[in-house]
């Protein structure tokens, strides 16, 4: 029984799981503009803020402004912090980097976009942290369980998400 489990085991670990990768094309344009975040595994800027907003502006040097704007725990008060999005050289796929303190840039990859720019799927290439965003405050319950079951297979804790809009 032993070497039955053990042959399992090896044939199971050599199974592809889904990679955790940048998307290949990413129009900077269509991406600017207004994102809701309704689920994350935050990060240590975004532990127990709700209610979270992101507007990326695409200026003339070729990065993002980024404003996001979000409610700390049982307080109405909206707060906001200003950051900037740097694409990767080529300039056409989902590998960013975020800067919210000069000169420190942290890996920022779009994982999964919607054809239609309805909703995007941000991660790290060591799954440090994940977000669900819309350009809606929700999403078909349907559309969410699909997302969430693509990254797990992509290696994310998703038992960690948390939910921003109170879905």
């Amino acid at each position: 029984m032993k070497t039955i489990c053990s042959i399992l085991l090896v044939l199971f670990s050599f199974i592809p799981a889904d990679k955790n990768l940048p998307v290949s094309k990413l129009d900077l344009k269509k991406y600017s503009g207004t994102w809701y975040s309704l689920y994350s595994i935050p990060t240590i800027f975004d532990k127990g803020s709700r209610e979270t907003t992101t507007k990326y502006t695409l200026n003339k040097d070729g990065y993002y402004s980024v404003l996001t704007t979000y409610k700390k725990p049982k307080d109405e008060k909206v707060y906001s912090r200003n950051s900037k999005m740097f694409p990767s050289e080529e300039g056409n796929n989902g590998e960013l980097q975020a800067q919210f303190v000069w000169p420190i840039k942290v890996d920022y990859w779009i994982i999964e976009l919607a054809e239609d720019y309805s909703y995007v799927v941000v991660g790290h290439p060591d799954h440090k942290f994940l977000f669900i965003m819309s350009r809606s405050k929700s999403m078909p319950k349907k559309t969410h369980d699909e997302i969430v079951a693509r990254c797990k297979a992509k290696g994310y804790e998703v038992n960690k998400l948390t939910s921003q809009f109170g879905q």
